[in-house]
């Protein structure tokens, strides 16, 4: 399976997530090297009663700072795929359902792993969205 295939099967499995309301939580973590740019995490909130999410990245420069844009539910896989193997080499994603983790490995080919799920509860912005 080649990395443009994994990489879309494992943002199907987000947009699924979000349409079955079972989403907790998106994370982009373990990075190459000590980068300044050390996590980001996919939240979602509800803006003009349209379901978007925010983009926060944490970086670690001497100090703690956090950025945070908002975007287009529809630009998710565009916005988060640029960060994929420069500098992160894992996408994790927590569903009620499962937890689904997207693993590039040093020869940057990406896999993806299932696992029991962690979250017992979905993201309460999407499930209060689902139910308006």
């Amino acid at each position: 399976m080649t990395n443009e295939i994994t990489y879309s099967s494992f943002f199907q499995k987000v947009k699924d997530s979000i349409s079955k309301g079972t989403f907790a939580k998106l994370t982009l973590a373990k990075t190459i090297g000590k980068p300044e740019l050390q996590n980001i995490y996919v939240k979602l909130i509800v803006e003009e009663h349209t379901l978007k999410f925010t983009l926060t990245k944490k970086i670690y420069d001497g100090e703690k700072k956090e950025f945070t844009s908002v975007h287009d539910l529809e630009n998710l896989e565009s916005e988060v795929t640029p960060y994929l193997t420069n500098p992160f080499l894992t996408a994790l994603l927590f569903t009620t359902e499962d937890d689904v983790t997207m693993k590039i490995n040093k020869k940057k080919i990406a896999s993806i792993i299932e696992q029991p799920p962690t979250f017992k509860n979905a993201d309460p912005v999407l499930i209060e969205y689902l139910n308006a």
